[in-house]
């Protein structure tokens, strides 16, 4: 059993972790989460020895071999596969001693310790280490060509894909695992939650994946406000049980305010009459020592608001056998789509197979080498990538990098941007240095959208996000009126935002018959579906003979289906909203009849008029949720 037992944890004289306790059961698969810059990865350096607790002590058991990544990724000439059979120390350190005892042909060998040593061997699954090796590596995304290559040939992320693989093999009793998707493709995420969940040790993890959280782990460690509280379940379940506790936290906070409301009132009128003042003297020892219950404020850093852009005509972009690469050498071929102004898009395919240089072509950051790329004289993009988020100038404030990317922009207007993502007051004049990776990725998307672009590519928007963060992301993107183009490897993400999957792989962009499950069966080599050859038909005057245009399939109609009541469903909402804003509106006058400019009976029977369209709204909205989850 992993027991935290009433730590403290100060940084730079705050505290970060302040009298935290938990008992992990030996054998739980723990997800530790918590919202960005609550002191996640601290624990965890606590957990290993890596920083002293001010107070308190972390217990396990004397013997278990607790595993967690370096901070610094492997070098050197060696390669990834020797790397992960090096990891595990003990076979390493066995093997080496089996080698010098067979050498020994002396009398004096000792038969009886190489016997032994071939007994742990057994014992330890040895011999079949470099099958297990492979496997790791390949489901991490190293091919065999690739596993034999140096690993100074590699970059940084694929590096750290080695460290991972090197945990996993080593087989710690305690398993550490600290965000081990940020570097992982999707199909990479999905292998390792696959591994994940026949792990025979303990695991903790910090994941921002709420699938992979659901599909792996039995309990979430929540931490917050440096306190620690233990759920059983997965992340479902401990966003059920802590919903249920902020509505008896509310409802504990109403019911004190009323109290203190109440205690207030009778100290301020009883303190000056004699024959009260003791009994007033005792009421406000009593507010005194009330203990104030924490109010559940609006939290800015959950906010996304992208523009609504202009409407235009479709397309906005038209490729038809379209080729692009870099320098003279192609990586994509016989490029057909088309991109319309309502189009959910996700690009799958592991790194490397081209997701990111089709995501540059259709910014206009790559040129078409072959065919045509045709596009929208207004067409305006906004394109997001990692790099903007770290290239983001430290010693300047959000309200700085915006005014510049807005020049000659009223000032109000730079604000109210800004406004739309949670850099308002004090937050807007912070230097960029002292913000949460969080809140710079929430910048580089205000920056990216600052012209309410028409189509909005985003190539890994969730890496520096926490959970609550990319619902909030999910809920924004689902109301943007624009284009998407997605590529994620967080399938809730790409599961609740995309209506048409297409597939990256072997030199072309093929859309994938099926939804997202079929993709995970087809990663996980439970299915083999096999992709479309050509994407969303080109538009008119196009090249392409018809008789090279696939089939429409039944779930290709299928798609098309889901994608209407989708727009239905957007619609339906936004005319739920604006109903209820009325009816809001009627309250307020129905509330203080003295403004109202119409009268009391004029008021209420508009106000039944208005209920009786939201009931239906509500209705249609109903009825088409139930047929896209049936």
């Amino acid at each position: 059993m992993l027991t935290i037992h009433d730590i403290t944890v100060r940084l730079g004289g705050r505290t970060i972790i302040d009298r935290a306790s938990a008992s992990l059961p030996t054998g739980a698969r723990v997800g530790l989460v918590g919202r960005n810059g609550a002191g996640k990865s601290t624990l965890v350096k606590a957990i290993i020895g890596q920083i002293d607790p001010d107070d308190g002590s972390i217990d396990m058991p004397r013997r278990a071999r607790l595993g967690y990544i370096a901070q610094e990724a492997p070098t050197g000439t060696s390669t990834p596969f020797e790397t992960v059979l090096a990891a595990d120390l003990e076979r390493a350190a066995l093997l080496a001693e089996a080698e010098v005892l067979e050498a020994d042909e002396s009398e004096g060998a000792d038969h009886q310790r190489l016997g032994d040593v071939h007994d742990r061997l057994i014992a330890i699954d040895a011999y079949t280490g470099p099958a297990r090796a492979a496997r790791i590596l390949l489901g991490l995304g190293f091919t065999e060509e690739m596993q034999a290559r140096p690993l100074d040939s590699y970059s940084g992320g694929w590096k750290m894909r080695v460290a991972l693989a090197a945990l996993l093999f080593s087989a710690p009793d305690v398993l550490l695992l600290d965000e081990p998707s940020n570097h992982l493709d999707l199909e990479a995420t999905l292998w390792l939650e696959n591994f994940l969940r026949s792990y025979p040790g303990t695991l903790l993890i910090i994941s921002h994946e709420r699938d992979l959280l659901n599909n792996v782990v039995d309990h979430i460690l929540h931490l917050q406000g440096g306190k620690l509280t233990l759920y059983a379940g997965g992340y479902d379940s401990f966003e059920r049980q802590r919903a249920e506790r902020a509505a008896q936290a509310a409802a504990a906070k109403a019911a004190q305010d009323a109290q203190r409301a109440k205690l207030e009132d009778y100290v301020r009128r009883n303190s000056a009459r004699a024959s009260t003042a003791k009994q007033a003297q005792s009421r406000a020892k009593m507010l005194a020592k009330m203990q104030p219950i924490a109010a559940l404020a609006d939290d800015p850093s959950l906010s996304f608001n992208f523009p609504d852009p202009d409407e235009l005509r479709p397309p906005l972009i038209t490729l038809d056998k379209a080729a692009v690469g870099y320098g003279d050498t192609p990586i994509l071929k016989r490029l057909n789509l088309r991109i319309d102004p309502d189009d959910r898009i996700a690009l799958l395919g592991r790194n490397g197979n081209g997701k990111t240089t089709l995501a540059r072509l259709l910014a206009g950051q790559l040129p078409a080498m072959e065919g045509e790329m045709t596009t929208s004289g207004k067409l305006n993009i906004g394109y997001f990538t990692q790099y903007q988020v770290e290239e983001l100038a430290g010693e300047d404030t959000p309200l700085l990098h915006m005014t510049r990317a807005m020049p000659g922009r009223n000032p109000l207007e730079v604000r109210a941007h800004l406004g739309r993502f949670g850099f308002s007051g004090d937050k807007a004049t912070t230097e960029v240095a002292r913000l949460s990776g969080g809140e710079r990725a929430r910048l580089a998307l205000a920056l990216v959208t600052r012209d309410a672009p028409h189509l909005l590519i985003l190539d890994e928007p969730t890496n520096h996000l926490d959970v609550d963060a990319r619902e909030a992301l999910v809920q924004a993107l689902n109301a943007y009126q624009g284009a998407v183009i997605l590529i994620s490897h967080d399938r809730h993400m790409v599961e609740l935002t995309a209506d048409r999957l297409v597939l990256v792989d072997g030199g072309a962009a093929t859309p994938f018959d099926g939804s997202m499950e079929d993709y995970i069966d087809f990663v996980l080599g439970r299915n083999q579906p096999k992709p479309e050859v050509a994407a969303k038909p080109a538009a008119s005057g196009s090249a392409a003979p018809a008789a090279a245009a696939p089939a429409v399939k039944p779930s290709q109609i299928a798609w098309a289906a889901l994608k209407e009541l989708n727009k239905k469903l957007a619609r339906a909402e936004k005319d739920m909203a604006k109903l209820q804003a009325e009816i809001a509106t009627i309250d307020a006058a129905l509330a203080n009849p003295a403004k109202a400019t119409q009268s009391i009976g004029q008021l209420a029977k508009k106000r039944d008029d208005l209920i009786a369209q939201l009931e239906t709204v509500e209705a249609q909205w109903l009825e088409w949720s139930e047929q896209i989850d049936g």
